[in-house]
């Protein structure tokens, strides 16, 4: 049969001149693409549906690109500066101590790890995980002291948000909460803490663990004006932006917390032993992998969140140390809301409430009311109303810093500042002078709080994290927050309000603001 050896070199030259296609259009470009991103993989261009649920959707267009002088002024911002001599603040753990814990921990963990294959019928060796010393997730924890969460001029802090980025992660988990909630929900309450605000434990592989919380909402939306402060969605930007201005105003009080796209079977189903957990994934319509909370009001699939199809953007916070090492007490907050329907509590109601609250000790001497004070700066900053309780460090004892912990109702409506947040600014009028100087300087238009916002959170690979409408929204409160402490003075002067530190101002010293009123 002559005719199709004839037509072999034809159909050889027409596969040859495919593959030379493939290569020039295809291969040739992702190559040029990986040498000129150093081998990281690019950001996904492609747009998410979004199912009945909550899925990932992708994040609106990035703004401009903020001026030179804002990156300059983010840098001296951030800059290491000379401090006079004195004794180093007190650290929250021993090394030596906590390492040999952690090591035990570690040990533990690979021995469970080793059963657990071994009832799989897992025949593939496994090597067991060293921890190393110099781990960025413990050396975050070595560096916790009296001070705050971490030194002004660490770099150990940029580390770890790079580490929870990219590492593997090698198990995950339920969160404690969530597991004490299992089987034992009460449908009566009107607060319930799970089901639709669900979140993971983490654990990477250097042995270090992070909270993840997933998308819910997309950035530019609103919470709707009547959804109640107890209901509202936990959004996983809001964690991410509440850490970037909590350092950016030298608080230093809210745990390390970046961005990142999870794949929610790699990194979550196939390396979790918790067998409710593996229960709860599914396959939407959309064929997108989901999972939600086991929790008898909320074990339905309309409240899960969707992979597209695995990928799921989320927030991861570090993890503090073990309460075995540090413990901490959790503290009602003297400002708690009421948290019914019609309910108000007393500093709802009583202008005077403030004076009740220096009788009762420890807010009747010390920081701990100014520590308040910040906190409720930070939460209207935030736009946070459920700050029902705050944590401290037992070791640095009354006078310790507040933990900034759970923001992730915080950034819901730009549109609308909720002053009564300040209550406790406003009620007591007294603000520390630090606090004062820092936000005076953010207010100055070199270091606009929205510039140093923006740039900040510019670092992250969800970036845009926060829209503009709510970069914008800090510059309007923070002039809200600037007005009321003058009203203070005003009323009873300057000495009574600005309580003077014991530590100096941290300022561009070429850029000190006087106290004006």
């Amino acid at each position: 049969m002559p005719g199709p050896r004839r037509a072999r070199p034809v159909v050889l030259l027409l596969l040859g001149a495919l593959l030379l296609a493939d290569l020039y259009f295809h291969l040739w470009p992702r190559a040029r693409r990986e040498l000129a991103g150093g081998g990281r993989p690019p950001p996904c261009p492609c747009r998410r549906r979004r199912p009945a649920a909550a899925a990932v959707v992708s994040p609106p267009p990035p703004p401009p690109p903020p001026r030179s002088r804002t990156a300059s002024a983010l840098r001296r911002l951030f800059a290491p500066r000379s401090e006079p001599a004195g004794p180093a603040a007190e650290p929250l753990l021993g090394a030596r101590e906590a390492l040999r814990y952690y090591r035990r921990k570690a040990a533990r963990w690979n021995r469970r790890h080793k059963l657990y294959r071994e009832e799989l019928n897992l025949t593939s060796p496994a090597a067991p995980l060293p921890l190393r010393p110099e781990a960025s997730w413990l050396q975050f924890h070595l560096g916790i002291s009296r001070d705050g969460l971490y030194p002004r001029s660490s770099p150990t802090v940029n580390r770890l948000l790079r580490d929870m980025q990219d590492f593997t992660t090698i198990s995950a988990d339920y969160s404690q909460d969530e597991k004490a909630l299992l089987g034992a929900c009460d449908c009566s309450q009107i607060v319930k803490p799970s089901g639709v605000h669900l979140k993971l434990v983490l654990r990477f592989q250097d042995f270090g663990k992070a909270m993840f919380k997933p998308m819910r909402q997309k950035r530019e939306e609103e919470t709707p004006e009547d959804f109640f402060y107890f209901v509202d969605f936990q959004r996983h930007n809001a964690e991410i932006a509440a850490f970037h201005l909590d350092r950016i105003l030298d608080f230093r009080r809210v745990p390390p917390t970046v961005g990142r796209l999870i794949n929610v079977t790699k990194d979550i189903l196939e390396v979790t032993k918790n067998e409710i957990l593996q229960s709860v994934f599914f396959v939407s319509p959309a064929s997108n992998v989901c999972f939600f909370a086991k929790c008898p009001y909320m074990c339905k699939t309309e409240y899960a969140v969707c992979g597209n199809p695995h990928l799921l953007e989320g927030s991861l916070s570090a993890f503090l140390p073990s309460l075995n090492l540090a413990p901490r007490l959790s503290i009602p907050n003297p400002w708690i809301r009421s948290y019914s329907f019609d309910g108000k509590e007393e500093w709802e109601v009583n202008p005077l409430y403030c004076n009740t609250v220096r009788e009762i000790y420890p807010y009747s001497n010390g920081n701990r009311l100014l520590n308040i004070v910040d906190m409720a700066i930070f939460d209207f900053l935030i736009g946070n109303m459920d700050r029902h309780h705050y944590e401290m460090f037992t070791k640095f004892g009354d006078d310790g810093f507040l933990l900034h912990l759970d923001n992730a109702r915080g950034f819901g409506r730009h549109s609308h500042d909720e002053t009564s947040i300040l209550a406790p600014l406003s009620q007591c009028c007294i603000i520390k002078r630090t606090t004062l100087l820092r936000l005076q300087l953010l207010a100055e238009p070199e270091y606009r709080l929205s510039d140093m916002m923006r740039e900040s959170l510019l670092q992250d690979r969800l970036a845009p994290v926060l829209t503009e409408p709510h970069l914008l929204a800090l510059d309007r409160r923070l002039q809200l927050i600037l007005k009321a402490v003058r009203k203070c003075i005003d009323t009873y002067g300057e000495a009574k309000v600005v309580a003077n530190d014991t530590t100096q101002p941290e300022t561009p010293a070429s850029d000190r603001v006087k106290l004006t009123t």
